[in-house]
């Protein structure tokens, strides 16, 4: 299966299913001499565990993470860093029922299209448990970037129809709560409206919000590889997105220009953008201000109402899904959105390492 790696310098490739023996991810391109132990690593995998609320899926996963190269002596060697979590509480017997059938929402027909054949086992690949992978890269990757100052803060927006004030934003809570809020006016209501979806046996979607500070001016790459392209790219391969917005973002298809542009202003000799509709880059490259991030995640496709589905022989059949499904996937998904741009920020950090003969001088001039 081509489509598994991700990045130029900071390389990551994920691999196995969801219903398999494990999944894991190879990092290439991590930097020597980085202090990494397992539970830098484990630290994120626990936030987007399964079984932590009545609101995420109950499969009984610890998702304990092992390091098998790339380190020696709590020290990266500048090696291929490989990762693996294994899969310990899967029931594949919960999906011989829908083998042949192809559920809504899910992948099922495209891979069947694409392949001629699929692991209908938790949906294999396009399975969230993939998502394991991205999280583990991501926590390396942060880690690095930590060292360089910057600084990602990721929270759900917003779920069904709540939505946070931003006037409310407080970032100390979004892991102290079921939902991931950085609102705390929304944890209470939201636990009535999940509580009744279900009951209903339905889900619920909604956005998760990043805002990224301490990246510097310049970062990313002129027309194909723009920072503001592949931040879209990096979220837009998690299974459940299905909407990207950089500053603004839909809402300055609305505004006149003179509404949209980020004038500038004068702080005591500083000068700074008045306003942030941009979303901290301008020509796909960093400006220096705050980045500001959403991404739309749909509902989970798999709920215990009865649907209209089809089959492998064209036959329309009526469908309950049962099984053990998360009934909203925006609070586990958060980390791996948070992730999946540091993931992106690193690689592009270090591809500006070779954009200026300076920076080039300062690695390698002995005499500097």
């Amino acid at each position: 299966m081509a489509g598994s790696i991700f990045g130029k310098i900071f390389t990551i490739t994920t691999w196995g299913e969801s219903h398999g023996p494990g999944v894991g991810v190879v990092i290439d391109g991590c930097p020597a001499g980085l202090k990494l132990l397992e539970r830098d690593i484990q630290l994120d995998l626990n936030k987007r565990r399964p079984g932590q609320s009545p609101y995420c899926t109950p499969r009984d996963e610890a998702d304990k993470v092992k390091i098998l190269s790339g380190v020696f002596e709590e020290t990266t060697t500048g090696t291929p860093i490989s990762l693996l979590v294994y899969n310990k509480d899967h029931r594949s017997r919960d999906y011989t029922e829908i083998m042949d059938v192809y559920r809504p929402g899910h992948a099922d027909m495209a891979y069947d299209a694409k392949y001629g054949f699929r692991d209908y086992r938790g949906g294999g690949r396009s399975s969230g448990r993939e998502t394991i992978a991205r999280v583990a890269a991501g926590a390396i990757a942060k880690k690095i970037l930590k060292e360089l100052g910057v600084d990602i803060v990721t929270y759900a927006k917003s779920i069904g129809h709540l939505t946070m004030n931003d006037s409310h934003f407080d970032p100390s809570i979004i892991f102290d709560n079921p939902f991931r809020f950085a609102d705390e006016a929304l944890i209470e209501p939201c636990e009535k409206y999940m509580d009744d979806l279900i009951k209903e046996g339905n889900s619920a979607g909604g956005v998760i919000e990043c805002r990224i500070n301490g990246l510097p001016a310049g970062i990313g790459q002129p027309v194909f590889d723009k920072l503001d392209g592949l931040i879209a790219h990096a979220i837009m391969s998690i299974g459940a997105i299905k909407g990207v917005e950089i500053g603004a973002g839909f809402n300055a298809a609305t505004m006149t220009g003179f509404e949209n542009n980020d004038f500038y202003k004068n702080d005591d000799g500083h000068v700074n953008k008045a306003t942030n509709h941009a979303g901290g880059m301008t020509g796909g490259i960093s400006d220096g201000s705050e980045i500001t991030v959403r991404a739309a995640v749909k509902p989970t496709p798999s709920i215990h109402l009865e649907q209209k589905a089809t089959n492998r022989r064209g036959e329309l059949i009526d469908l309950v899904i049962g099984g053990r499904h998360d009934p909203v996937i925006v609070p586990r998904a958060v980390i791996v959105v948070e992730n999946m741009i540091a993931v992106t920020l690193l690689d592009l950090l270090l591809q500006q390492t070779t954009t200026q003969m300076d920076y080039i001088k300062a690695i390698f001039n002995k005499e500097q």
